[in-house]
């Protein structure tokens, strides 16, 4: 594994998202405020309670901000993070500190007030930032050569509250899917598996320690990319937790540079 790995052939296009103007925090506000307006709130958190706690919506985000996610995923090809573990995982990542640098809409993104109080609609709970040096907080994950997938697991929380996990699709030329099962910590209910190919501007969004799933193989020619956003309801985590989350983030995602990074920095001020 490297921190900054060569980007692969089917990734090599002009870098673009630097040309597009940055939309300020009260623009993205309001282009979100006007896209959740028309969504049938109640009706959504009614069916995310019914699937304990899971939604999909096939139609989330503006075109605009799908095309400049695009645009993104272009800019930080030189610094996908390649890794591997055996039967279990294989893709590339890009971490939050990365893309503040690089991507620094996607951090204005994960900021949106406007998201947040909707998503808190849905939940019923306050729902906070991770913390600044919390790679996953925002990520890009990369599906890029043959057999490139990640196996049955729990987004689970080493945080003392819940972690809320929030996948949008960003590009989807693959046969990929992301398979999952409902309400498997719920004895009383039975499981309940599902399937979904998430397009470009989709939206996923699950407590973490409730949905078992994974990210089925990618093909021949193909590429995959998604972002995940990460909300927590209490931002603390005791030591050993910590270290746990630490080493795991190292090994099977970016890297130990990304993660055991110099504190102090201006994390996501982007």
């Amino acid at each position: 594994m490297s921190d900054t790995a060569t980007p692969d052939s089917t990734l090599t296009q002009p870098a673009h998202a630097a040309a597009l103007d940055r939309p300020s925090k009260r623009d993205i506000d309001s282009t979100l405020n006007a896209r959740l307006a028309s969504l049938q709130t109640p009706k959504l958190r009614d069916e995310y309670g019914q699937q304990g706690s899971f939604l999909y919506i096939e139609d989330f985000l503006p075109r605009d901000y799908t095309e400049r996610l695009i645009a993104a995923v272009h800019d930080v090809m030189p610094s996908v993070n390649r890794n591997y573990l055996p039967g279990h995982k294989a893709g590339g990542s890009v971490s939050r500190h990365t893309l503040d640098k690089l991507a620094p809409f996607i951090a204005d993104l994960y900021r949106s007030e406007a998201l947040i109080k909707w998503l808190e609609a849905i939940t019923g709970d306050k729902l906070q930032l991770s913390p600044q040096d919390d790679p996953h907080a925002y990520a890009l994950y990369f599906y890029t050569r043959p057999g490139d997938h990640i196996g049955w697991h729990y987004d689970t929380s080493y945080y003392e509250g819940r972690r809320y996990t929030l996948l949008l699709g960003v590009i989807d030329d693959s046969s990929c899917k992301l398979d999952y099962e409902l309400h498997t910590k719920t004895p009383e209910v039975p499981d309940q598996p599902g399937s979904v190919q998430y397009p470009p501007g989709a939206f996923v969004f699950f407590d973490g320690d409730k949905l078992r799933h994974r990210v089925t193989p990618l093909g021949e020619n193909e590429m995959r990319v998604s972002l995940t956003f990460e909300y927590v309801t209490n931002p603390n985590m005791r030591p050993f937790q910590r270290f746990i989350s630490n080493m795991k983030d190292s090994i099977a995602y970016f890297g130990f540079r990304q993660v055991f990074r110099r504190k102090g920095g201006k994390n996501g001020q982007a």
